[in-house]
């Protein structure tokens, strides 16, 4: 029996070494789904709670559902609104409109549905470039945001992060692509949660299964595919634009993961915007919320409730 004892203590104090693995947490219970129609699309946005608004936008590999713990901080003192971005997650799939320009003003008329005149913003990755079309276009409707992980296309050192071979799916298009991913999402989708990551154990295999199944629905491959094939044909030239009518005057809190962006994402913020806090996720790499979700609720939570 002592030698049963010690061995589950073994184990147990293993398994307390051992990095916590994320897992796909659900909403609360309040959140509602809508679906809003905007300009060719039908987005598909989770909105609960009370008080100032903060919008929610994910990435690539991501739908909003990687929101939920922040969601759960969030709802008792905000209305928190997760949409996913067009063609991606359950949205509908138009055949254009992927460049971030559009987009921005997509997530301006989910606001308006949703009777939202002004919002705080979250963003990670993708959703990094969109929020930037948003709040460019729309300054005067976010009154925070906090950018995570991912650059601006057109911005700052942005020709020197093409040459990253990490980013060699920036520029994976062409009339194959969805025939060689087809009935492989999860081969794909395992590349970017294993080299992206500071530990591929964080990334569980349901968090890996629930996102490959979503992007294995017909269309959301190809789509999420058309996000990145706007970075150099339209994104660049229209960030480009955006900066050429002065930073952004909101408070600004870039943070970068210390094995991935890191304090990069302030620098590329300075070039747009004039009050700009850097901030590091500590231990991980690009999948934040996956990789280590309590600090970066924390950060997140900690900025949006200083006044």
């Amino acid at each position: 029996m002592r030698a049963f004892r010690c061995l589950l203590l073994a184990i147990f104090t293993l398994a307390g070494a051992l990095p916590a693995a994320a897992r796909v947490e659900s909403f609360p219970a309040g959140f509602r789904i809508q679906k809003i129609k905007t300009d060719g699309a039908t987005i598909y946005v989770r909105v609960g709670g009370k008080g100032p608004a903060v919008v929610l936008l994910h990435g690539f590999g991501d739908t909003g559902d990687m929101w939920a713990p922040a969601a759960k901080a969030l709802y008792k003192d905000h209305t928190v609104i997760v949409p996913d971005l067009r063609g991606m997650g359950l949205s509908s799939q138009p055949k254009s409109g992927y460049d971030k320009k559009t987009q921005g003003q997509e997530i301006a008329k989910v606001m308006d549905a949703l009777k939202i005149e002004k919002a705080d913003l979250v963003t990670h990755d993708i959703g990094n470039m969109v929020g930037y079309a948003l709040a460019a276009q729309y300054p005067a409707r976010i009154t925070k945001w906090i950018i995570i992980d991912a650059p601006l296309p057109g911005i700052g050192p942005w020709d020197e992060i093409l040459k990253s071979p990490l980013l060699w799916h920036f520029n994976f298009r062409g009339p194959d692509v969805d025939r060689l991913v087809k009935g492989r999402e999860r081969i794909y989708l395992d590349r970017f949660y294993n080299e992206l990551s500071a530990n591929p154990k964080t990334i569980d295999e349901a968090t890996r299964r629930h996102y490959a199944r979503l992007y294995a629905r017909p269309g959301n491959m190809h789509y999420a595919f058309e996000q990145f094939a706007t970075f150099n044909t339209k994104d660049r030239a229209d960030n480009q634009a955006f900066q050429a009518k002065g930073k952004l005057a909101m408070p600004i809190l870039a943070l970068g993961a210390d094995h991935s962006f890191g304090e990069t994402q302030a620098a590329v913020m300075r070039e747009v915007g004039s009050n700009v806090e850097g901030g590091i996720v500590k231990d991980s790499g690009h999948w934040i919320m996956e990789e280590q979700p309590a600090q970066t609720v924390k950060l997140i939570k900690a900025f949006l409730d200083k006044k």
